[in-house]
């Protein structure tokens, strides 16, 4: 049985170039699956229930092998857990030498194929670490600049003041005020400590 398996990092991102190469394999669109979740690790729902499906002899497509994942050891782990010890055949459309499924010359052809996974293992984790380390220095030049991120603060109701010197004298607790003021606990006290 043929299977397919695409992923994108965000919900956001659109797999459908993904989804269309598996198609054109023959990969029937039922047995695509498909998680828009990071590529740190494999503790994705879809993933797992495909792992769950695949038998020995089946295959499974991926566009690239960074679909798969972006953390070095545990792509290995992956691979050498559906190749090895499920008995799937991995195929990887944008790299041939990837394909385990025709592993030419046994144990040269795949030492080959370990060898290149091992390297783009590796420059899939170097690239996800390079995205994190962008993201943070974007991060901190905008900050510099003044931008503030999360949401915006929660402006003060008109009966503040009211409300605040009744907490003062201790006519209301901080539960009670945070009621009349129709804010969350947290925020009023929050307030109280400004």
């Amino acid at each position: 049985m043929k299977y397919g398996y695409a992923r994108v990092s965000t919900k956001e991102q659109n797999t459908d170039r993904q989804i269309h190469s598996l198609i054109k394999e023959g990969v029937d669109k039922n047995n695509i699956y498909v998680d828009k979740l990071s590529g740190k690790n494999f503790k994705r729902p879809q993933y797992r229930r495909m792992l769950r499906k695949l038998k020995k002899g089946d295959e499974l497509y991926l566009k690239s092998i960074d679909r798969l994942g972006r953390n070095y050891e545990e792509i290995i782990e992956q691979w050498n857990y559906l190749s090895k010890i499920k008995g799937v055949a991995l195929i990887v459309l944008d790299f041939p030498l990837l394909n385990t499924k025709n592993t030419v010359h046994g144990l040269t052809g795949q030492f080959l194929t370990d060898l290149v996974l091992q390297i783009l293992s590796y420059v899939a984790q170097v690239e996800r670490e390079n995205i994190r380390q962008r993201q943070q220095e974007g991060i901190a030049l905008a900050q510099k600049k003044g931008v503030r991120f999360g949401r915006p603060p929660l402006k003060k109701p008109s009966n503040y003041e009211e409300i605040l010197q009744l907490r003062r004298e201790e006519k209301i607790s901080i539960r009670e005020g945070a009621t009349l003021l129709q804010v969350s606990p947290a925020t009023f006290y929050r307030w109280l400590q400004e």
